[in-house]
């Protein structure tokens, strides 16, 4: 910090000897003459700048700053103007043109630095300030669907996921999520919770989105691609904002009344003197979430005709503690009573941001800023399990320097994850705590379950007095007998005591991890002259802690380095109609050895309104810090993550056999033995079967990916985006069983030993999943096409199409992430900002094809996603004197319960009113 500081200082003190430059001017709009207020004047290729007030009238003191030099005004809804000065203290007066909609927006993920979108060298989505506030979704995080090849999934409320280009899954680890530059995912989790801890409607300026391969510009979390959510400015965006959004959910469900939605959000923002400047944002959303009540029987070991709500063996999808299974003799398989997930879930979720920002102008090229964000809710999440984050808390602080040309930027992001915990274990740990034994006494948790089915075969056999044999109804409620009921006390005791005890012995999820982040770029192009040039890096360290609970962690805590470099040089050749752009980066991890991702991209521009576009682009994605790290020992098997210090001294990539080996092993041994062959002979005729394990340590997972595409406009009316990609896959993560026995596996010939055939015949071993990864390859491709055509009278009609397919070849499906995407996704929007005085509106229509769900909630087994359509819509009315906006509006208008991946809710309608107030100073 003193080191920062004091190179602010030195910059600060940095003097350029020209004269004090005062300039001032008032900027209207063409054709009604009214005046801009909230207009943006900067200086070109400097930080410099100030606003306009509400008479359109602005004073921007330079300094001394060098003559002639240029300004660009700026205003939403209008042309860019750019006016040159040329006097000390000039005087502009200028008109801009009204403009109906941005065809030609300004982007900056592309190649990290501004150009027209038409001419990005990959394709890119944006979401604008103008469609933000026109957006009718609930939120404008719900609105990045109708973008061109954008998934998402939907667990909570508070909480969806965004993806693009296949493999997507409830918690995407594969896409990065940066919020001002910050990477928004929380440290323990490793993947940005939606905008749970994001930015409110009000400050959000624009979304950018790069559909596929980023990392060769932003490093390893951007595998699958890019959303980039920029704030607004304090200088630019000044005075008080309110929005007040009131809504209902859960309209004509049997099972929940209607409930109430409320979003409120305030922003304040004011800049002194164009030198100093801040903003405060509070934002507050609460209501009743989408309830997750699907009852279908997966019970993969009972056939499909014999399961459902009957099948004593009922593994029911929504339903947890009813995984617990025992095949009775003389009875059958037969499962737990579970407990439905709305009698474990805390379905009353919030989410509460806080966010302030100081930003103090140096020089007229130097500004340095500060700012911080507080995040807590609460949230479900689709895992393994449904999982509830309850009262989660994510702060992230950032400190930046920044010039026109370059930015160094340090941020924290804090985790702490209090009361959060797994439903499925909730429900398992419940029901150990209150089981009888045929005395009617209550046993200990350790002997529940088995005292459980005891108490079932009992009562099934005809071996307990007044209950009906052969009857599994009443073997259940005998079972039952003492069971806790949703809302009595117990059952909330017991709960509450789970939830608050964390690891293996209860269901509470522990973390108070961390990582600290500093990056940095500079733009050497001005210096060069004959090609672009840019350099950038980063370094990042992870403190994990979750005090034993996940990671071996209680003593020796765990962190992790990683840094990364690139350069990105740029060239215009013929007449500057062929744009050429190569870049590379090289990262490393501690744990890893270095990645090189190099991007390789030409845009053709046959004028500056029609681009054809080629590129090649890589990507990789390093190991989550769980992936690496987790060390949990489930009882019959142990979870290990694959970096090579977390098995140090365990011997298990050494000296293991593989499960699969094993359990062939042990079927042929049991079959030998029952047919009278003695057990040491039977093992010795059958070791050969084991295979000893040959498992690497976990390493990055690697995507190459081509893309060709068009961006143009046609008579100034129709926006054009065409594109089509081809992406090849290695090297996925996945999981794999071992075996350990506790002698060597192989002996001296080379062949697998004795002594450990025999310890695994005797199941004297000890099982491992372990993380590694698959050399099976895989490739997808896809096409996408979007239209936007302005029509007479400000009438604006939209939609796009995206087809995606997988192409598993030859790779064994076990060992590949699964591609959870639809064969076609649609958009169509439709809409008007101002029809008739004052009032506007816009039409928002999603469909999508049916697939199948792959997911560790369903062990990996298909859930169908039926094709769905959504309809989202809002009319709203224009109060110019009151600076107020009131809106009316529907997410899921038709209110169709579609669920978004398996095992998650179904999603319903959303009706809301909504007063925005924004009232600028000056």
């Amino acid at each position: 910090m003193k080191k920062f500081l004091l190179i602010i200082f030195l910059l600060s003190s940095v003097r350029v000897f020209a004269q004090d430059v005062k300039i001032s001017g008032t900027v209207t709009a063409a054709g009604s003459n009214e005046p801009l207020s909230g207009a943006t004047i900067n200086v070109k290729e400097k930080i410099l700048g100030t606003t306009t007030n509400s008479k359109g009238q602005f004073t921007l003191s330079a300094g001394k700053i060098k003559l002639p030099f240029t300004i660009v005004i700026t205003a939403i809804g209008y042309d860019q103007q750019e006016i040159s000065i040329t006097s000390a203290n000039q005087t502009v007066s200028t008109q801009l043109a009204v403009r109906t909609t941005q065809l030609n927006e300004v982007v900056t993920s592309a190649t990290r630095v501004n150009q027209s979108i038409l001419q990005s060298p990959v394709s890119i989505e944006k979401l604008t300030t103008k469609a933000i506030k026109e957006n009718p979704s609930f939120t404008f995080y719900d609105a990045l669907v109708n973008l061109k090849g954008v998934e998402a999934v939907t667990s909570s409320i508070t909480y969806k996921q965004v993806n693009t280009r296949g493999f997507n899954t409830t918690g995407n680890s594969r896409f990065l999520q940066l919020v001002d530059g910050v990477d928004n995912q929380t440290p323990g989790l490793n993947f940005s919770v939606g905008n749970q801890f994001g930015a409110s409607d009000l400050d959000v300026e624009s979304v950018e989105i790069i559909p596929g391969a980023a990392s060769a510009l932003y490093g390893p979390v951007a595998f699958n691609g890019l959303l980039s959510i920029k704030t607004k400015d304090p200088f630019r965006y000044q005075g008080l904002a309110v929005s007040v959004k009131s809504g209902i959910n859960h309209v004509g469900e049997t099972f929940s009344d209607t409930k109430g939605l409320y979003d409120f959000a305030l922003r304040f923002a004011k800049s002194f003197n164009d030198k100093f400047a801040f903003k405060l944002n509070a934002s507050y959303l609460t209501g009743s979430d989408w309830i997750a009540n699907d009852y279908t029987d997966i019970n993969a070991s009972i056939p499909a005709a014999n399961r459902g709500p009957n099948n004593p063996a009922r593994d029911a999808l929504n339903i947890y503690g009813d995984e617990i299974t025992k095949n009775i003799t003389g009875v059958g398989v037969v499962n737990r009573t579970g407990y439905e997930e709305r009698d474990l879930m805390n379905y009353g979720v919030y989410s509460l941001k806080l966010n302030g920002a100081l930003q103090y102008r140096i020089s007229n090229n130097l500004e340095a800023i500060y700012q911080y964000n507080y995040g807590r809710g609460t949230a479900s999440y689709t895992g393994s399990s449904r999982f509830d984050l309850n009262n989660f808390v994510l702060q992230t602080h950032r400190l930046e320097l920044k010039g026109s040309n370059f930015f160094i930027r340090g941020y924290s992001v804090v985790e702490n994850s209090h009361d959060s915990y797994n439903t499925r274990s909730l429900g398992q740990f419940i029901n150990r705590d209150w089981v009888q034994d045929l005395s009617g006494q209550v046993v200990s948790p350790a002997d529940a379950d088995n005292m459980w089915f005891t108490r079932y075969e009992a009562a099934y056999k005809g071996n307990v007095s007044g209950v009906s044999a052969n009857d599994h109804t009443t073997a259940r409620t005998f079972a039952d007998k003492g069971r806790f009921l949703p809302g009595t006390a117990a059952f909330d005791a017991a709960k509450d005591a789970s939830i608050h005890n964390y690891g293996l012995s209860g269901a509470g999820v522990f973390s108070n991890s961390k990582f600290y982040h500093t990056d940095g770029q500079y733009d050497f192009s001005k210096y060069i002259k004959v090609f672009e040039l840019l350099a950038g890096g980063s370094i990042r360290e992870y403190k994990m802690f979750t005090n034993g609970s996940l990671f071996d962690d209680k003593t020796n805590r765990i962190s992790i380095n990683e840094w990364g470099s690139f350069l990105q040089a740029g060239k215009k050749l013929f007449d500057d109609k062929l744009k050429l752009t190569a870049s590379i980066r090289y990262d490393k991890n501690e744990n890893f050895k270095g990645s090189f991702t190099p991007r390789f991209s030409g845009v053709y521009s046959v004028t500056p309104m029609h681009n054809f576009r080629a590129s090649y682009q890589t990507g990789f994605r390093n190991p989550t810090p769980v992936d690496q790290f987790i060390h949990l020992n489930v009882g019959p098997i142990t979870i290990l993550g694959g970096a090579p210090n977390n098995s140090k001294g365990l011997n298990v990539y050494e000296n293991t056999y593989t499960s699969a080996s094993a359990n062939a092993f042990g079927a042929a041994v049991g079959a030998a033995i029952g047919a009278g062959t003695p057990p040491a002979t039977a093992i010795a005729k059958n070791k050969d079967l084991l295979v000893k394990s040959n498992v690497a340590y976990i390493k990055p997972e690697q995507q190459k990916a081509f893309e060709i595409g068009y961006k143009g406009v046609v008579n100034e009316k129709l926006l054009v985006d065409l594109n089509y990609y081809h992406s090849s896959y290695t090297d996925f993560i996945l999981n794999t069983v071992v075996i350990q026995p506790t002698s060597p596996v192989l002996g001296a010939d080379g062949k697998p030993n004795m002594a450990a055939a025999g310890e695994v015949a005797n199941r004297a071993v000890k099982a491992f999943q372990l993380y590694t990864n698959a050399s099976d390859k895989v490739s997808a491709h896809g096409v996408s096409l979007g239209l936007t055509y302005l029509l007479d009278r400000g009438y604006v009609l939209g939609g796009n199409v995206t087809k995606s397919n997988f192409n598993l070849g030859s790779a064994n499906a076990n060992n590949i992430a699964q591609y959870n995407t639809p064969e076609y996704s649609t958009n169509m929007n439709f809409g008007n900002p101002n029809v008739n005085n004052g009032f506007g509106f816009n039409i928002n229509w999603h469909w999508q094809s049916q697939f199948d769900w792959y997911g560790t909630f369903n062990g990996n087994r298909p859930g169908r996603i039926a094709a769905y359509s959504l309809f989202d819509a809002q009319i709203n009315k224009k109060l110019p004197k009151q600076n107020t906006i009131v809106k009316l509006g529907a997410s899921n208008i038709f209110n169709k319960h579609i669920s978004q991946s398996y095992g998650s809710p179904a999603i319903g309608g959303i009706y809301y009113v909504a007063l925005v107030f924004d009232s600028p100073l000056k």
